[in-house]
């Protein structure tokens, strides 16, 4: 198996060239055989008509009781005998003792077939019935075989000629056409992780490798934006994790170094705080993390009225409103639907001025919708895409403990996206900011439950 798949080509454009020429060779070879055997049967048909022009004339001759001559034979190139009744040659011309027949039966009147001649080997013959004498006209095949012959030595030649030159172009053909995958390839093998801006050339010919190459590039694109994505998103997270670790030591060592004044509870205290802080910030990395994973949720029938009501409870905030919510069944993961739903209240919450109103309603396409609105400063248009964005503050100057790490309505989306709904901003609300939650209705038997 080894030595065969050595003896295969290694290249593309060598086994295209390869299988063309392999396949003109056998259709060539087809055609080449077929020819030979369509000449030689229409070769053969004339001398038959030959023949029978020539047993036609002899015989009428015998019939009026005249001898065969030369000049009663259609062609130069046929052989007549008359026999009698036993057999028995009469009369031959060219003149012959020797019977054509050698001795075998002679076929039925009007047949005409294949026999070996006595001098001129295989011929064909044919018999006429004139009174009690029999008429045998026979015609070498000399003429045919040496046609056929010639015709075999040409195609033994012109046949490999021809598919050794159609090889030849099928290479050119082929490596002109493929010319620009070698720069593509070679591009491809010059770019790094740290060289995602490169691109691969696009040909101005070759369609379907131009949409090869423009597909490449689409995705080297897409690889560059999730690269900046990650690297940006470390360090965000290097960040977020740095300041609370930083605040933390910072009031360790201050304690340390002036013990006499330090306050033991008051230290705990901050410290428990930004320890909790810094619990909420890895659960919700780690949450990003494993969506971004592709890892799958629970699907268990969740009530998401009873969602919305704990975390509403669980805030007891007097300025949020949830009257407006129904009941609504959904198929989830009740803690990950809890997260999104907390998350979305918490931003509403920390934005709103005098309330935030929650509504839950199913559609009639069957798709639960959360609104959750605030009558805070609401969102410019312009940053209506990054308020999705992983750590993002429109208000910069917020600190993380005043306006979170900015991974909340990241998770929300998220944890939308991978129950097969979304979230969105709607930007028609003045003077506010409302977030509409769109998940599928739990189903069973193929309507909402």
């Amino acid at each position: 198996m080894t030595s065969r798949r050595a003896r295969r080509p290694r290249t593309l454009r060598a086994r295209v060239a390869l299988g063309a020429a392999v396949a003109v060779l056998g259709v060539l070879a087809a055609a080449g055989a077929a020819l030979v055997l369509t000449q030689r049967a229409i070769l053969t048909e004339n001398v038959d008509e030959t023949l029978a022009l020539a047993a036609d004339g002899a015989a009428r001759v015998v019939r009026a009781g005249g001898t065969v001559t030369a000049e009663d034979l259609a062609s130069d190139d046929v052989l007549v005998q008359v026999l009698d009744a036993a057999g028995t040659v009469t009369s031959s011309v060219p003149p012959s003792d020797e019977p054509l027949l050698g001795g075998a039966v002679p076929p039925p009147d009007g047949e005409t077939r294949t026999v070996e001649l006595p001098a001129d080997g295989s011929g064909r013959l044919t018999t006429r019935a004139a009174g009690p004498a029999t008429v045998v006209v026979a015609a070498p095949l000399d003429d045919v075989e040496e046609s056929t012959v010639a015709l075999v030595r040409g195609l033994a030649i012109g046949v490999p000629l021809s598919a050794a030159v159609l090889a030849a172009l099928v290479w050119w053909a082929v490596g002109r056409a493929l010319s620009p995958v070698e720069g593509i390839r070679a591009q491809v093998d010059r770019i790094t992780g740290r060289r995602l801006d490169e691109r691969v050339p696009e040909p101005a010919t070759a369609e379907e490798i131009a949409r090869l190459a423009r597909t490449m590039n689409a995705m080297l694109a897409r690889l560059q934006r999730s690269a900046e994505e990650q690297r940006r998103f470390v360090g965000d997270a290097s960040h977020e994790l740095r300041s609370p670790l930083a605040r933390m030591r910072a009031e360790l060592e201050v304690d340390a170094a002036h013990p006499g004044s330090a306050d033991p509870t008051a230290t705990a205290t901050s410290v428990l705080a930004e320890v909790t802080a810094l619990q909420r910030l890895v659960e919700d990395l780690l949450l990003l993390a494993r969506g971004d994973a592709g890892a799958p949720a629970r699907a268990v029938p969740v009530d998401l009225d009873d969602v919305v009501d704990r975390v509403v409870r669980a805030r007891s905030d007097p300025r949020v409103d949830a009257d407006d919510v129904r009941p609504v069944q959904v198929v989830g993961d009740p803690e990950q639907l809890e997260r999104a739903v907390r998350n979305l209240l918490d931003n509403a919450v920390r934005h709103a001025r005098d309330a935030v109103v929650l509504t839950l309603r199913e559609q009639p396409s069957g798709t639960a919708v959360l609104t959750v609105t605030d009558d805070g400063p609401g969102i410019p248009p312009a940053d209506a895409g990054r308020v999705f964005e992983r750590f993002t503050r429109l208000d910069d100057a917020r600190s993380a403990g005043d306006g979170g790490a900015g991974l909340g309505l990241a998770i929300a989306r998220d944890v939308a996206e991978r129950h097969g709904g979304g979230l969105e901003l709607d930007l028609t609300v003045p003077g506010g900011a409302r977030f509409v939650l769109r998940l599928p209705v739990a189903r069973t038997g193929g309507r909402p439950v």
